[in-house]
């Protein structure tokens, strides 16, 4: 009796577990980023901005598919230690291997053009994120998009514009010699020259630069009005550190990438205001979406978001959730998607003309009391350009 009791327990547990329904299927999303190598500092800016969003989709009941169920998404990451080519590798594998529904973009320009050609071959659509250059209109639409304004030509235009309503009549270039800093010189360079603003410093450096001393005295010495740094985040912090030495005391001070991730100002405390930097985002504005990023992002991380690159990432997927949440994860239909809608987002609306944002303008942001604030174009300053006053 015994023995039949167990068998009709073992049986009726064995009916429940049949009759139960099955869990919905994950939405596995994949991505590669520089976790080590030369831009491994940058990477944690869209780390973060991709995990808080995970976590607000999953807290949400999961990812809208085509408005018909929610699932949960897991994110899959691998680290392409700052080196395009491993970035192929990786992207491949995700989609042939690890088959993820969805990708989420790497780190960078040149990882970026190295994977358009995986993901054109497997017809996989993927918005970019952390990306910027001219040649981006030469890629082919339909499976890569790009939601930064931060392109060289357009930059130079809104720079020399920036420069002459601050009065700036004389600059001190110094430039990178990775390829964004490079291209971003080759069209300042005539841009300045045609608005009549000379350049009296113009210095080029190795990426692994440790010691910017030399430069900087050569800038002390030709006095310029501003000061134009085409760099990345780790010779900004050089930049800083040495600039405040030596006793820069230009009245406009420009670093492309570094100033806008979130640490920067906590480093440096007082003496980074006045700094300008690329970036057209600042919770500062009237976006409730930007309100909630913001404040979410400070929340979990303990820190402020990059103000260009955990933004860019953020953007990246707002855009994708609303389109996946119109066409699902049919990657035709989401494609058709993608390259005809309009999305609401926390840098406004946006949209794609071919692989490029159609919508949103290049800004320049600048460090004020620690805060930083859109300055140009001036019909979305947060607050109006300040010239630098010392190292605090």
């Amino acid at each position: 009796m015994r023995k039949f009791v167990g068998a009709l327990a073992v049986s009726a547990l064995a009916a429940a577990a049949w009759a139960a329904p099955a869990a919905a299927a994950e939405v596995r999303i994949g991505y590669s980023i520089a976790k080590t190598g030369l831009f491994a500092p940058a990477a944690p800016s869209q780390i973060n901005a991709y995990n808080l969003w995970a976590e607000q989709v999953n807290a949400r009941g999961g990812l809208d598919i085509g408005g018909k169920e929610r699932r949960k998404v897991t994110l899959i990451q691998y680290d392409d230690q700052s080196n395009p080519g491993n970035a192929v590798k990786i992207y491949e594998k995700l989609i042939t291997q690890d088959k993820v529904d969805l990708l989420l973009s790497p780190w960078g320009t040149p990882h970026h053009f190295a994977i358009a050609s995986v993901l054109e071959r497997h017809k996989f659509p993927m918005i970019g994120s952390t990306a910027s250059s001219v040649q981006l209109r030469n890629m082919k639409p339909g499976n890569i998009w790009f939601t930064t304004a931060a392109v060289a030509d357009k930059l130079a235009t809104a720079m020399v514009g920036l420069l002459k309503s601050a009065g700036v009549k004389s600059v001190a270039v110094l430039t990178n010699q990775l390829p964004f800093g490079q291209e971003n010189k080759k069209f300042l360079m005539p841009a300045l020259k045609a608005a009549g603003i000379k350049v009296l410093v113009d210095a080029d450096y190795p990426p692994n630069i440790k010691d910017m001393t030399a430069i900087l005295v050569k800038v002390k010495a030709a006095n310029p009005d501003g000061v134009i740094g085409l760099a990345y985040p780790g010779d900004s912090i050089l930049y800083i550190n040495k600039a405040r030495e030596v006793g820069i005391a230009a009245k406009f001070q420009y670093l492309l990438v570094g100033p806008a991730i979130g640490f920067f100002r906590g480093m440096f405390k007082g003496a980074a205001d006045g700094i300008v930097t690329l970036g057209h985002w600042s919770p500062h504005g009237d976006n409730a979406r930007s309100k909630a990023f913001y404040a979410a992002y400070k929340k979990k991380f303990k820190q402020e978001p990059d103000y260009l690159d955990s933004v860019e990432a953020w953007v990246s997927v707002e855009i994708l959730e609303q389109a996946v949440a119109k066409a699902g994860l049919d990657k035709d239909k989401l494609r058709q998607a993608i390259s005809t809608g309009t999305f609401d987002t926390i840098i406004g609306k946006v949209r794609f003309d071919g692989v490029q944002n159609a919508v949103t303008p290049t800004g320049f942001l600048q460090i004020q009391k620690g805060e930083l604030h859109i300055v140009w174009p001036k019909d979305r300053q947060t607050a109006p350009l300040a010239p630098k006053t010392g190292w605090k």
